[in-house]
C-alpha cells in the first residue's frame, strides 16, 4: 500500500480493531430466539451504540423496528455545508451451524494462517469495523469531511425487513447525499471491487400433511402416503435436470454483461468437491448473479440417529428463492408458491408460509461517488484498478433506501470476499483487507466532500 497518512494512521489502528472484533464477535447475535436468547444480540446493540458514543457520534439510538429487533443509530457532525455520507453494516450474524466442525469456537476471535476466524468477522460485524477505522483514520489526519449518519442493522441476515420498515415510517432520518453499504465484499482477495447489482430473495416455509399420525412403514408402507417423500418430490420439482431453477412462469435465461467468473476459480472459490460437476447452464456469472437460485435451507424430519420403521405423516422445509435484478421478489413469491402447490403429489395437504422477503438491487456504477470510490481504491490498492461485479446475496435496505432517497448515490463495498465464506464454518476475515478498504473508505470520503465542494 502506498504510504500516506489516512494509511499509516489504519496500520497503526490494527491491534485495537482486532481488539474490538473480538469483543464483537463473542456476542451470539442470531437475531432468532429459537437459536440464542434475545439478549445476545442486546448485548451487541449496547456495544455497538457505546463504541459510536465513544466516537463523538450525537443522537446515539437503539431503534425499536417493527420486527422485535433493535437497529443502532448515530450521527457525527462534519462541516457546515459538508454533504451528509450514511455508513451501513448490520451486528447479526448468521448461527454457527454444526459448532463442532469449526477449527475454533465461533464466538471467539481466533488468529490462524493470516486471517481472523469468527462469525460475523466478515459478515458484517468486521464492516462496523471498517468504518470505525476509516473515520479515526480521519479525525487523526485533520478531521471528517462529511457528515456521517451510521445505520448498524440487528436483523439483516433474518430477512424480516425491521430496519425497512422504520426507515419508511421516518423517512428523514437515513436521508444522505450518498450510502456505503459495507455488507458485501471484492471479487477476489486484493481486487478491489464495487458491488453493482444484488439479487433478491424470497422466503417460504412449506408443510406438509397426509396422516393424522405416524404409521409403521412394515404394516402400511406401500399405500399410506409419506408426507416426507411428498415433500422431497415438491423439492424436487424446482430443479431441471441439470440443476437449474426452474419455478413455472419464473425466468431464467438472463445473461451477465460484465466481469468474467471462470468456472476453474469459482470451483476453487466454492471448495466443490473432485469430480463433483456444478449444477445450472450458462456462465458461472449468468448462474450466481443474473439469474433464479432456489436453495433448500433445512428440512424438518428424523433425524438418522434414533430414526424407527415409520411412514412420516408431516414434515417441513425452508426454501430460499434469489431473485436477479429486473425480477421482482413479490412476483417471484407467487411463482414460488403456485409451483408448490402444483406440484405437491397424491392429494398432500400443503401450506406455504412466506418469512422473509427483498427486492433485487442494481447501483449506478456511473454516479459521482463511484469516480471517488475508483480513485480512493487506487491508492489503497496499488497498481489495481475498481472493478465491478455482481453479488448473489440480498441486502433489502438498499431498494428502500433507492425509493426514499432516489438521488442518494449507494456504494456497495465490504470483507466477504470468496476465502471469508460466510454462512458457513469457519468463516474469517482478512486483516489485510480489512486495512486496505479502510483506508479505501476513508479516502473515498474526502473525495467525495471534495467532488460536492467543486
Amino acid at each position: 500500500m502506498t504510504a500516506n497518512p489516512i494509511a499509516e494512521t489504519v496500520a497503526s489502528l490494527m491491534p485495537r480493531a482486532r481488539t474490538e472484533l473480538a469483543e464483537l464477535v463473542s456476542f451470539r447475535s442470531v437475531a432468532d430466539p429459537a437459536v440464542f436468547p434475545r439478549s445476545e444480540c442486546e448485548a451487541a446493540a449496547g456495544w455497538v451504540a457505546d463504541a459510536l458514543r465513544a466516537e463523538g457520534f450525537q443522537d446515539v439510538a437503539l431503534l425499536d423496528t417493527p420486527d422485535g429487533t433493535q437497529s443502532v443509530y448515530g450521527l457525527l457532525a462534519g462541516p457546515v455545508g459538508a454533504p451528509t455520507v450514511l455508513l451501513y453494516a448490520h451486528y447479526d450474524v448468521q448461527p454457527p451451524l454444526d459448532e463442532d466442525a469449526w477449527v475454533t469456537p465461533p464466538f471467539e476471535l481466533t488468529e490462524r494462517d493470516g486471517r481472523w476466524y469468527g462469525r460475523g468477522a466478515a459478515d458484517c460485524k468486521g464492516g462496523f469495523l471498517m468504518h470505525l477505522l476509516a473515520l479515526r483514520a480521519l479525525k487523526a489526519n485533520g478531521g471528517v469531511p462529511v457528515n456521517v449518519k451510521m445505520i448498524v442493522e440487528g436483523s439483516e441476515e433474518q430477512g424480516t425487513g425491521g430496519l425497512e420498515r422504520y426507515a419508511e415510517a421516518h423517512p428523514e432520518l437515513l436521508a444522505a447525499d450518498a450510502v456505503v453499504v459495507g455488507d458485501t465484499g471484492n471479487f477476489k482477495l486484493g481486487l478491489p471491487t464495487v458491488t453493482a447489482t444484488l439479487r433478491g430473495m424470497t422466503m417460504v416455509r412449506v408443510s406438509v400433511d397426509t396422516l393424522e399420525g405416524n404409521l409403521h412403514s412394515g404394516q402400511f408402507g406401500g399405500a399410506a402416503p409419506d408426507a416426507l417423500a411428498a415433500l422431497i418430490k415438491v423439492l424436487d420439482s424446482l430443479r431441471a435436470e441439470d440443476g437449474s431453477t426452474t419455478v413455472d412462469g419464473l425466468a431464467s435465461d438472463a445473461v451477465w454483461d460484465g466481469l468474467a467468473y471462470g468456472e476453474a476459480d469459482f470451483r476453487k472459490d466454492a471448495k466443490v468437491l473432485d469430480g463433483v460437476g456444478l449444477i445450472g447452464e450458462g456462465t458461472v456469472a449468468d448462474r450466481i448473479w443474473a439469474r433464479p437460485a432456489v436453495t433448500v435451507l433445512g428440512i424438518d424430519c428424523p433425524p438418522v440417529v434414533g430414526a424407527t420403521p415409520s411412514i412420516q405423516a408431516s414434515a417441513r422445509a425452508t426454501v430460499s428463492l434469489r431473485v436477479p435484478p429486473g425480477q421482482d421478489a413479490a412476483e417471484a413469491t407467487e411463482l414460488l408458491i403456485s409451483h408448490i402447490e402444483k406440484h405437491t403429489p397424491w392429494g398432500a395437504r400443503v401450506a406455504v408460509e412466506q418469512v422473509g422477503q427483498g427486492q433485487p438491487f442494481r447501483a449506478d456504477t456511473s454516479s459521482p461517488a463511484y469516480t471517488a470510490m475508483a480513485d480512493a481504491m487506487r491508492v489503497a490498492y496499488p497498481g489495481q484498478e475498481m472493478q465491478a461485479a455482481g453479488m448473489g446475496g440480498s441486502i433489502p435496505l438498499c431498494n428502500t433506501l433507492a425509493e426514499l432517497y432516489p438521488r442518494a448515490e449507494i456504494l456497495l463495498i465490504g470483507l466477504s470476499e470468496p476465502e471469508a465464506r460466510i454462512h458457513a464454518v469457519n468463516e474469517s476475515v482478512s486483516p489485510e483487507e480489512l486495512e486496505r478498504l479502510s483506508v479505501s473508505e476513508a479516502l473515498f470520503l474526502v473525495n467525495y466532500a471534495r467532488s460536492k465542494q467543486a
